[in-house]
């Protein structure tokens, strides 16, 4: 059966570092499709993240590239299966160099954020399985 995928691209200053502070967090680089200007990281069989260096990612687009640092891009938000795990996920991006963002405590949600090297925020999430089904 199919399955859905989805690559997330992003304008990145320093592929090399990028790949060392995603590598840091837990997932792998696909080397088939990575080279000097670009880093396929694999977070999951569905999501994929494309680092590119500035210039290559300009390729994609006519439009001005957002400084992520200073302007909200879009927020990206990966689900987590526990709030141990969200804790884990957040501590080893501040650990590699990221910036911590928000918590959030609902009960029943709970998140985290931090800003990666280039300042693209991301989310962690967990949510109550009794309350999803509910």
């Amino acid at each position: 059966m199919y399955q859905q995928m989805i690559f997330v691209n992003l304008a990145v200053a320093d592929v090399e570092a990028s790949k060392k502070f995603f590598t840091e967090l837990g997932h792998t680089i696909n080397p088939q499709f990575s080279t000097d200007d670009c880093a396929c990281v694999v977070i999951s069989d569905t999501i994929v993240a494309m680092l590119l260096a500035k210039p290559r990612y300009q390729e994609f687009t006519g439009k001005e590239i957002a400084d992520a640092t200073k302007t909200s891009e879009v927020l990206l938000c990966l689900s987590a299966e526990s709030r141990e795990k969200v804790d884990e996920i957040v501590d080893k991006a501040l650990a590699a160099g990221g910036t911590a963002g928000r918590t959030q405590d609902y009960g029943s949600m709970y998140g985290r954020s931090f800003d990666d090297l280039d300042g693209h925020t991301w989310e962690v999430m967990w949510m109550d399985p009794a309350e999803v089904q509910g």
